[in-house]
């Protein structure tokens, strides 16, 4: 799946290293916390759909990892990073094993289908 993304030679040198570097520890927490839990919601506060599903998760008894990262009206800068760098444009952003499976609502047909188990066993 092919995302686009603006190549690097369309970006000028005396801003590469800004543009390659932007929130990048902000990302990395998130990635370290995606490589050691086998499940990961990254939220934020007063949005109820980070709510939902670790509500979903509770109810499952499934174990995750909660990062949240401000509210509405503060850290979006660093909400716009995580997104940039997923390509998902909403949160929560729901990690199995790793992989990226999208919202609450996403979580939930997964966990209804069954298949989230299968990703989990």
């Amino acid at each position: 799946m092919p995302r686009p993304i603006l190549d690097e030679v369309q970006i000028h040198p005396a801003i590469r290293d800004k543009v390659a570097n932007w929130k990048q520890d902000l990302v990395k927490e998130v990635q370290v916390a995606v490589v050691s839990n086998p499940v990961v919601v990254v939220g934020m506060a007063m949005n109820p759909f980070p709510r939902k599903a670790r509500r979903l998760l509770d109810t499952a008894g499934i174990a995750y990892q909660y990062l949240e990262y401000g509210h509405y009206l503060n850290r979006w800068r660093d909400r716009s990073a995580l997104k940039f760098w997923t390509g998902w444009p909403t949160l929560p952003m729901v990690f199995v094993k790793g992989t990226l499976i999208g919202g609450a609502d996403d979580l939930d047909a997964l966990i209804k289908s069954g298949e989230l188990k299968k990703l989990l066993a």
